[in-house]
């Protein structure tokens, strides 16, 4: 797994061993980036479920201004600050290791996000629960992209009146996994 372009392009990352983690795959990650590419410079980026940190890496790459990380998982986290240090944007990052609920807790009202990456193991199915979260909890700048990554196609869970709080800009489905990219309306 590679950084694919910007200041850190070609750095191999890091990834943690065995099924723990599920990393975006690189066809995955140029698609999303891809559909993000002129949004990035100067985001302030949140990178929830981070594993390796590759997404969030690849956005400060890419010119944004600084990440926040989170993953439950000690090993993510330790991984993360590797891969943010040998590719020299460790400055431009806070990692922190606790679940999303602990996360969104710890930020909330204290800074808002242009860029925000949703990545859970697909069986926990809790995407329409972080996107509840991340909406009381006044983080999501107004003309943010959520970038929801699952294993089913509906990230609202059937939950209509979470719906109506966001646009779909972009679906895609890649293989088992979908990709919906998200804009607030509210």
């Amino acid at each position: 797994m590679k950084i694919i372009t910007g200041l850190a392009k070609g750095m191999n990352l890091e990834t943690l061993e065995g099924e723990a983690t599920r990393p975006t795959s690189q066809r995955v990650k140029e698609a999303v980036f891809s559909m993000l590419q002129f949004d990035i410079e100067g985001a302030r980026v949140l990178d929830l479920f981070a594993g390796s940190g590759q997404l969030g890496l690849e956005a400060l790459s890419r010119g944004a201004t600084r990440a926040t990380f989170s993953d439950s998982s000690r090993d993510a986290t330790d991984i993360i600050i590797r891969n943010a240090k040998k590719s020299r944007l460790f400055d431009k990052c806070r990692i922190s290791t606790c679940d999303y609920n602990q996360m969104i807790r710890g930020i909330a009202g204290k800074e808002q996000y242009d860029i925000i990456f949703i990545d859970p193991p697909y069986k926990l199915d809790c995407i329409s629960d972080v996107l509840k979260k991340l909406c009381d909890a006044n983080v999501i700048a107004p003309n943010a992209f959520l970038v929801c990554e699952s294993g089913k196609e509906d990230v609202f869970g059937g939950d209509e009146e979470l719906k109506a709080k966001f646009e779909i800009q972009k679906k895609a489905r890649y293989s088992i996994t979908y990709i919906t990219v998200l804009r607030p309306i509210f």
